[in-house]
């Protein structure tokens, strides 16, 4: 099976969790609506869709995975609706559509954000045929992940980062936290799910270390070369900000020469995996070449 077919056979299951799993809560109709708005408006699916890839690295086919993969996307898109505020990025368009607070108005973007987020953590909880010891596991690294130690923080950074030139350590900084943090949570949680060893996991999380810092780089040479059409957003918008991107700080190629250098060390990490990691490997050079 290659990363088409891995993607078509497990994306359609994907969305019908995740969709299910916000329908089925008691909720205000407009707050389900626009939480839905977000989730529907598609996007990659990349953080669940690690999960996945990892539980088929170790052929570990259990629903449970779909669950996790969800409740990442919940995250996920909570981050983006509320990146997309007037008092943050400002953004009108993501995913090619109206982003939610143009559509719901400020204070129920907000809250739709605030939903997901906390939905997420109920949706680890409630798992059926996952151990307590996992749960709180997965529960514990999600919090860290989403959180002041990961996302969140990685924001503030990022935000106290504008209009001055950051090195590049503190620019890394920023990503490993704001972009890598729950795409190394959702590699090590497929690896939870999984029962792998130690050094399995450890070798994964190099991985994720690599995928993460090299998925944004890819973003900011895409905000330069991409158009808003092929992006779904805007494009150069992180210039307009006078935001630090790799680009800005190393030059286009040689931030393509860094996107370079992080795929391969993913690459390297895999090897340590006695097993056959060709979906992963597939997913690393899937996020060097991507177009949007």
């Amino acid at each position: 099976m290659n990363l088409k077919q891995f993607i078509d056979e497990n994306l359609p299951k994907l969305d019908e969790v995740l969709y299910e799993l916000v329908r089925t809560i008691k909720a205000p109709a407009q707050l389900k609506e626009s939480m839905l708005y977000s989730l529907e408006a598609g996007g990659k699916r990349i953080r669940p869709l690690f999960v996945l890839a990892v539980c088929d690295l170790f052929h570990n086919k259990k629903n449970e995975a779909y669950v996790v993969g969800a409740a990442v996307e919940m995250i996920h898109t909570y981050s983006l609706i509320h990146d997309d505020l007037p008092s943050m990025d400002n953004d009108d368009m993501r995913r090619g559509k109206p982003t939610n607070h143009v559509i719901f108005g400020d204070a129920l973007a907000t809250l739709a954000g605030d939903a997901l987020n906390t939905l997420s953590f109920g949706v680890l909880a409630r798992m059926e045929n996952v151990s307590s010891e996992k749960k709180i596991e997965l529960i514990n690294l999600l919090s860290v992940a989403a959180g002041a130690e990961g996302m969140v923080g990685g924001q503030v950074l990022d935000i106290d980062g504008e209009n001055r030139s950051l090195s590049l350590p503190e620019l890394e900084n920023v990503h490993i936290n704001k972009t890598g943090a729950l795409l190394r949570f959702s590699i090590e949680s497929g690896a939870i799910l999984s029962d792998a060893t130690t050094e399995e996991r450890s070798a994964l999380v190099e991985y994720a270390h690599h995928i993460g810092l090299a998925f944004q780089i890819q973003d900011d040479i895409l905000d330069i070369v991409g158009t808003t059409e092929e992006l779904g957003k805007t494009a150069g918008k992180d210039v307009e900000s006078h935001k630090s991107t790799y680009p800005a700080l190393l030059t286009l190629e040689g931030a393509k020469q860094k996107l370079e250098e992080h795929y391969d060390y993913a690459i390297t990490a895999l090897r340590k995996i006695d097993k056959n990691t060709a979906i992963l490997e597939e997913f690393a050079q899937y996020i060097v070449k991507r177009h949007n």
